[in-house]
């Protein structure tokens, strides 16, 4: 019989403690017929909710429809009626859905409820056993157990994909001329409501309605957002797409404001915008804000700059035509649970709260000023104007953008709203993700 020593014995346990405290498999599970169920966390796109599909002929039985995912159509499965298993309908009608990218495709796929992200150490996983008699093993990638719950890992890969061999798909597995029948619904459903929802009709009364009730003027700036804004409208209000209010204006233009406009970033935002942020030849550093609002965003736009660029001498012009909102940007004081991590050593604590000191206020200069006019301005590396162009007339917009043509510098950038976009060929697009930007094409 081997004897261990008390200090290889300790060894060995902080050893099995380590490998199983370390994550590095993360699931999004779920329930399906009373069981718990997961699937790695990389083959999910998003979570969402749904009570209309669109019914496709002569589907497998498995097969709810397809789905008007923002403008992209997706075939939805039910993983309950796929596996056999008990599927109750919801009283709202809402089904929980989890949306799955496997390989270059997305489907929809509907649970009974999605509980959480559960990360674990993947040598917990275990190999599946024929025990579990609810679904075919070969769907399954492993069991694993974690805090007193016993998880199914499916194999979605396998669930929707085939070798190039199994040309007839067993009972249970898509088969390709399924999931072609499915796309081929999609792309039919997706042309007919898209020519039924952007009518010239249509897309005209919009335009006018906008801006008459939101104060929002269409341009090519942004008509490329209204027309897709348009068809996803149209599945939702089928009977009448016309804007009679200023609360459906609103409502039709939820989705085009740029995350956290007129507030202070999340980290994550600030640092994906400084990620883009070029290398300047020159440490004096002019950008100039037309639309800064209140500020907040300003103020995230300063400090980001000083982290991006410590020894540059920053200086931004900061405009808006809301003279409340001009005063009171520069003397705002806050609490320092409200301003976020990467701006937080920038503050300096004042007799009624947190203010930025001196490196973020006397880098910024607000002004009262209607930028549709006349725009006196230095040479620029930056232009930072989220959303805002869309709510100038026409006119004011085309003004804006031939200044920022005329001042910017060659190797500058240009940032706006999320849905628009420079609409001169001049301008190549480098933005990532929901921060749209634009800079100057070297070969124009």
């Amino acid at each position: 019989m081997e004897v261990k020593d008390l200090a290889t014995v300790n060894a060995e346990l902080q050893e099995k403690k380590e490998t199983v405290d370390s994550v590095n498999f993360k699931m999004v599970t779920f329930s399906l017929g009373g069981k718990d169920y997961g699937v790695d966390i990389m083959s999910v796109k998003e979570i969402a909710k749904a009570d209309k599909f669109t019914y496709v002929p002569n589907a497998a039985g498995f097969v709810r429809g397809v789905y008007n995912l923002r403008g992209d159509i997706i075939p939805i499965i039910d993983l309950r009626l796929f596996f056999h298993l008990p599927a109750d309908k919801k009283d709202d009608g809402q089904e929980n859905m989890l949306i799955l990218h496997i390989g270059d495709r997305v489907y929809g796929t509907i649970v009974d409820k999605i509980d959480k992200v559960v990360g674990i150490n993947s040598e917990q996983i275990q190999p599946p056993h024929p025990i579990f008699g609810d679904i075919n093993i070969k769907f399954i990638s492993g069991v694993v157990e974690k805090q007193g719950a016993l998880y199914i890992i499916l194999d979605v890969v396998r669930i929707f994909s085939q070798s190039q061999e199994e040309k007839a798909a067993p009972r249970g597995q898509i088969s390709e001329e399924q999931e072609a029948q499915f796309y081929n619904a999609a792309q039919n459903q997706a042309a007919a409501e898209t020519e039924a929802a952007v009518s010239v009709d249509n897309l005209g009364f919009i335009k006018e309605q906008l801006t008459a009730l939101a104060k929002f003027y269409p341009s090519p700036v942004n008509e490329e957002w209204i027309t897709e804004r348009l068809v996803e409208w149209g599945r939702t209000h089928r009977e009448d797409v016309q804007l009679k209010s200023a609360n459906d204006a609103e409502s039709y233009l939820e989705t085009f404001h740029s995350p956290f406009s007129g507030r202070f970033w999340t980290s994550e935002y600030a640092y994906n915008m400084k990620a883009i942020l070029p290398d300047l030849a020159s440490n004096n550093i002019q950008v100039w804000n037309p639309g800064c609002g209140k500020g907040l965003e300003t103020f995230s736009l300063a400090c980001i700059l000083k982290l991006r660029y410590p020894d540059g001498h920053i200086k931004i012009w900061a405009n808006d035509s809301d003279i409340m909102a001009i005063a009171n940007a520069p003397n705002m004081v806050f609490d320092m649970k409200d301003v976020p991590d990467y701006c937080q050593t920038f503050l300096s604590k004042g007799r009624t709260g947190y203010v930025f000191g001196a490196n973020i206020k006397d880098s910024i200069v607000f002004e009262y000023h209607d930028v549709t006019i006349e725009n006196t301005l230095p040479e620029l590396d930056i232009v930072f104007t989220r959303d805002s162009l869309s709510y100038l007339p026409v006119k004011g917009q085309e003004k804006v953008i031939a200044d920022i043509s005329e001042k910017l510098k060659n190797k500058g950038i240009v940032f706006l709203g999320q849905h628009e976009k420079m609409p001169d060929s001049i301008w190549k697009p480098i933005g990532k993700g929901q921060i749209s930007a634009f800079v100057r094409r070297v070969d124009k």
